[in-house]
């Protein structure tokens, strides 16, 4: 069963990833107006990038902009639960050597205890967002199962790969949970909300490129963020 799921069923769930992420980009830009958008972007390109740039850049760090300042508590709990969630798994060292051995591809590592303490960071800042959509009565009342649910797939290869590295029970049973949960995990990513993995960056690069092209960016010092 181990080779199974490690095998087929990972190149499969990988499949599934790639090809929805890439269905997702092609008809958000098949989806841009073609005279207001598609048009003045490839027009004035430059300034497009410029804007393009600037907008990711600040969206992606912390406090960059007014939206992450005005809410200082969730902007961490966001960043850490967002940064340990992408480092931690591309640079854990036993994903290191599954993929040296299966693929022969070599990358650096983390080492265990701090690839440990991010995934616990993750589950920390997934209970917190919970806690938070229960409490705040404005976000409660546009929380849906589904983004509970969103939530709870993302969540689940950290919880069950921290109790097999711990070997709390039966670390075959945990493992095998964690590596199929993790694939169920990238299989959900383009049929769920996450796949905001993906559409965060068409729309901040929309958006930037809308400020630096049409909305004043090229007769001003900059995008207002």
């Amino acid at each position: 069963m181990y080779q199974f799921i490690t095998g087929p069923l990972l190149w499969l769930s990988f499949s599934v990833f790639f090809i929805g992420c890439l269905v997702h980009v092609v008809l958000y830009v098949k989806n841009l107006d073609q005279d207001l958008d598609r048009v003045s972007y490839s027009s004035n390109i430059g300034w497009g990038i410029r804007g393009a740039f600037r907008s990711l850049f600040f969206w992606m760090l912390p406090f960059g902009t007014r939206s992450w300042r005005v809410k200082p508590v969730y902007t961490v709990i966001f960043y850490l639960f967002h940064l340990c969630a992408v480092i931690a798994p591309l640079f854990l060292c036993a994903h290191a050597v599954i993929l040296k051995l299966r693929w022969g591809i070599a990358v650096p590592t983390l080492p265990d205890a701090v690839a440990d303490w991010m995934t616990v960071g993750v589950m920390a800042a997934a209970l917190a967002m919970v806690i938070r959509r229960v409490v705040l009565p404005e976000v409660r009342l546009l929380t849906t199962s589904r983004e509970l649910g969103a939530l709870f797939i993302a969540v689940t290869p950290f919880a069950t790969g921290y109790i097999a590295y711990h070997q709390i029970g039966d670390s075959t049973f945990w493992t095998l949970a964690h590596i199929l949960s993790g694939e169920m995990l990238l299989v959900a990513i383009p049929f769920t909300k996450l796949s905001h993995v993906v559409l965060f960056f068409c729309s901040r690069i929309q958006i930037g490129m809308d400020f630096g092209v049409k909305r004043g960016g090229m007769k001003s010092a900059g995008m207002p963020v």
